[in-house]
């Protein structure tokens, strides 16, 4: 299995950041403490973005350093790019204010 380097902090984590390019069809080990998954990478990642370490359901919170940093807008399959395009912001939206 090739080694890559990913940023992945917390076990509550739903991603983990590329700290290189990973080619798809790639398995990249992700660790945290004591946890370690073995992810299988569907599609190329680019250095500085992030993939799903496991299955994220469409609208479950999507959690990246302990944090949520918003919802999935589609089902994102393991070991998917998650960006723009499947993930919705949930902070700092105009036109979803709370009442």
């Amino acid at each position: 299995m090739s080694e890559y380097k990913t940023l992945y902090l917390s076990m509550k984590d739903s991603v983990a950041v590329a700290l290189s390019e990973i080619p798809e069809n790639t398995s990249v080990v992700v660790k945290t403490g004591i946890e370690e998954l073995v992810v299988p990478i569907i599609e190329p990642i680019s250095f500085g973005h992030k993939f799903a370490v496991k299955a994220i359901e469409q609208g479950a919170d999507i959690i990246k350093y302990g944090e949520v940093i918003g919802a999935a807008s589609a089902y994102i399959p393991a070991g998917a790019h998650v960006h723009v395009h499947n993930l919705e912001g949930k902070r700092g939206r105009g036109d979803k204010i709370a009442e």
